[in-house]
């Protein structure tokens, strides 16, 4: 069984690189200022807290999804709570970089807490890690000193809406990185694009939503091995459209050649389809279209 040690509180992540955060809400880690290296005994972490990497060194890899990942220097990981890593160390490792570490309580009462939601990279897989030119990583480090500089004053009544507006305006900046990184990598993201086209096409006209119901987002996400956030905002950023609009225009324009048909009732479209209720795929037909599929099949 895995060795998985959890990280409830920001004081257990400083234990295990054995160090203590001077805020028990949130800490900073300069890992090249740090003597002692992390426990290497265990194989993974769990985190009830969030947590950012900034890997500025090689030869440390983590797990995700049953698959490795070794970063380029300067790459941002993000996780949020009730995410699990594993762990793998090259021999010469030697830890460089940064963490910062927050409770979700730190954030509670503010804005911030309630955009969150917003930050889908907390949710990416950690093979999506954003990869940062050297003036994106000169800002972050400057956000990340202000945060530190703040953490080493006497705490004041000011003390935490400055670190939460710092934490904000960090990941705003992180979150125009990932639109940047969405367009620089236009060609891989083109490529996964089409290969949703292709995997939703062959959905769609195969028996497979009979056996298996509506195409999902989740299932051509799994199918092209990216998270389902990373994949939605991808399918957004290069079509203006959720992935769940764009596969349903693309089962709309199936079903208008499905109703073409003229020996295939309503219903037996709707089945084939994927639908449960042909009524529901009726009225969906009539959201989109304008039409029922009847009218529509006599309108033409």
């Amino acid at each position: 069984m895995e060795n998985i040690l959890e990280i409830k509180t920001v004081a257990d992540y400083f234990k295990w690189r054995s160090a203590k955060p001077s805020h028990p809400l949130i800490g900073i880690l300069d890992f090249g200022k740090e003597n002692a290296l992390p426990d290497y005994s265990f194989d993974g972490l769990k985190f009830d807290c969030y947590a950012i990497f900034l890997k500025d060194a090689k030869n440390c890899k983590l797990k995700y999804g049953g698959g490795d990942y070794d970063f380029d220097e300067g790459s941002m990981v993000f996780l949020g709570p009730g995410q699990q890593v594993g762990l793998t160390y090259d021999p010469d490792y030697v830890p460089k970089g940064y963490a910062l570490i927050f409770h979700p309580d730190l954030l509670l009462g503010s804005e911030l807490s309630r955009k969150m939601n917003e930050y889908n990279f907390f949710s990416y897989s950690v093979k999506e890690a954003l990869h940062l030119s050297e003036r994106e990583r000169g800002l972050i480090l400057s956000v990340l000193d202000k945060i530190q500089y703040e953490l080493e004053q006497n705490l004041d009544k000011h003390s935490k809406k400055l670190i939460v507006s710092n934490i904000e305006l960090l990941l705003d900046y992180c979150l125009r990185f990932y639109d940047r990184q969405f367009l620089t990598r236009e060609v891989p993201h083109q490529s996964s694009l089409s290969k949703f086209d292709s995997l939703l096409r062959d959905y769609l006209t195969s028996e497979k939503p009979q056996k298996y119901g509506l195409p999902s987002v989740g299932y051509f996400a799994d199918q092209l091995h990216l998270s389902s956030n990373y994949f939605g905002d991808l399918v957004k950023k290069e079509t203006g459209k959720s992935a769940q609009e764009y596969i349903r225009a693309k089962m709309i324009d199936v079903a208008k050649e499905k109703v073409f048909d003229p020996n295939k009732s309503v219903s037996e479209i709707a089945y084939e389809l994927g639908f449960k209720y042909p009524q529901h795929f009726s009225r969906l037909f009539k959201q989109q279209v304008g039409h029922s599929p009847k009218e529509f099949r006599s309108l033409n």
